[in-house]
């Protein structure tokens, strides 16, 4: 009869693992799903602001500097 309570432990302790297990990757999951809604948040607010992550860069005011130009040889 001894063998009885050590499989029912034992199997105690894998149903307990399994449920840690389980709250551990469901942590991860909303952590990962909370992470990508505030980068997407934060790419909107850069987009409001005018930042574009790719493409060509918006024009400015300020005048480009000409570049220099070789000297003629007497």
């Amino acid at each position: 009869m001894a063998e009885q309570p050590k499989t029912d432990d034992v199997e105690k302790f894998l149903a307990e693992q399994k449920a840690f297990d389980d709250r551990k990757q469901g942590l991860i999951d909303d952590l990962l799903r909370q992470k990508a809604e505030a980068v997407k948040a934060f790419d909107e607010r850069l987009a409001k602001l005018g930042y574009r992550a790719s493409g060509r860069p918006k024009r400015n005011h300020h005048k480009q500097a000409e570049p220099a130009k070789p000297k003629p040889k007497a």
